[in-house]
């Protein structure tokens, strides 16, 4: 039998109810242990191992396997992305070309004697783009920009996939710019939409597609709005220092640089709206290119693909704008009233033609053709060649010794006079 005095029962019993309490506190961290980490584990899976699948296509750089004795991977996320943009140019950019001009050039060489001797080599003189717009049978036309082609003995297209292909120059126009080639339509899988540049807003998103500086940057796309419309940009055509034409053009900020001459402005529905042309080339000017409207354009598409020229109306005079006139002259020769200093005076007239006809004469000065304003040689120009055709009838207003009197004629066709 056992026995224990009071006091010692009374010491074990504290003792146990003491142990009992470390006991219960004990368990109670425990389950709290427990319950904790399942909570993480249900917020936090990718601690355990177990990695969420969302999380792995946010993160393209997460690692894979955490283990400090193997090698650490990343997962790469391969994203397909498709806006207005990439579709426009997908649309279009297997019809844009490039074109070389390729002409003859002497080589002077000497031998031991002392003897200089020529050869001739063709080499690539100067490069720019063109728009495949057309396909009929096994050919196909290219349009491009008069100034890409001027000189050429041969021309050669660069297919978008790198294939060159000989060319055959159509027609060409030096006043708008533009000309026609036709090539080999066995390769050709893409032509070109035209749009309607008269749609075109301020502010409209637009790419030009071309290749700047040759062939090592062919296809080469850029992106801007239109900056402005209905521009006109004084040309100098035979580079004799005078203004001859006023060219119509689209501003555009998109880049737009040498070798994208004859490249395709595009809106954002792949259609071709402009053909690049021009940028102002100056330090303190960023951001100003332009190209012809394709509406404009199509016209003289049109005859140069079915004529091979184009076709203008001619007074068959010689001209000379009255502001190039000294003002004693204006007074004393042309006894011009002293309000007129604007117009353009006849400084010759062709025999049999249509101004001889219609009785115009030396010294008289066109003022209005019709009911146009005309106040020098460049707005005559560009109402002739964009209003009438010859045959057509035109009425001539001019002052004659300072008298107002009014002419009309039937235009004939323009050879080398107006």
């Amino acid at each position: 039998m056992g026995y224990y005095d009071d006091q010692d029962g009374q010491r074990r019993g504290k003792e146990n109810r003491r142990g009992g309490g470390r006991f219960g506190y004990f368990l109670s961290g425990l389950i709290g242990v427990i319950v904790g980490a399942l909570v993480v584990a249900l917020l936090f899976p990718s601690i355990f191992g177990k990695t969420n699948p969302d999380s792995a296509a946010v993160d393209s750089n997460s690692v894979a396997n955490t283990n400090p004795s193997t090698p650490k991977t990343t997962k790469t996320v391969s994203l397909k992305v498709t806006t207005d943009i990439t579709k426009a140019v997908e649309k279009t950019e297997k019809a844009v070309v490039g074109v070389s001009n390729i002409q003859k050039q002497s080589i002077w060489s000497g031998d031991m004697f002392g003897q200089d001797s020529k050869s001739s080599s063709s080499q690539e003189a100067g490069s720019g783009s063109g728009i495949i717009y057309k396909k009929v049978g096994d050919k196909a036309y290219v349009v491009t920009n008069y100034h890409v082609i001027e000189g050429a003995n041969a021309l050669e297209v660069t297919l978008s996939n790198g294939k060159k292909l000989s060319a055959k120059l159509v027609g060409s126009d030096k006043y708008t710019d533009l000309a026609v080639l036709q090539i080999d339509g066995s390769n050709v899988t893409t032509v070109a939409q035209f749009g309607d540049s008269d749609a075109l807003k301020l502010g409209e998103t637009v790419i030009a597609i071309g290749n700047p500086l040759g062939e090592e940057f062919a296809g080469s796309v850029t992106e801007g709005i239109v900056s402005g419309l209905n521009r006109t940009v004084p040309v100098d055509i035979d580079e004799d220092g005078t203004e001859d034409w006023q060219e119509e053009v689209i501003q555009t900020d998109a880049a737009i640089n040498p070798g994208n001459s004859g490249g395709a402005l595009v809106n954002i529905a792949g259609q071709v709206v402009g053909i690049n042309s021009m940028k102002i080339s100056n330090e303190s000017v960023e951001g100003i290119g332009f190209s012809i409207p394709i509406n404009s354009a199509k016209p003289v598409i049109h005859q140069l693909e079915t004529k091979g020229k184009i076709t203008r109306p001619a007074l068959g005079v010689g001209i000379v704008n009255v502001s190039d006139i000294p003002a004693y002259q204006q007074k004393e020769t042309l006894k011009l009233p002293a309000n007129v200093t604007t117009g353009v005076v006849i400084g010759s007239v062709e025999n049999g033609s249509p101004a001889s006809k219609a009785g115009l004469k030396e010294f008289d000065v066109i003022y209005k053709l019709d009911d146009q304003k005309i106040d020098n040689i460049v707005e005559l120009r560009k109402f002739l060649y964009e209003h009438k055709q010859p045959g057509d009838k035109v009425k001539v207003s001019v002052y004659r010794n300072g008298q107002p009197k009014i002419f009309t004629l039937t235009l004939g066709t323009a050879s080398g006079s107006n």
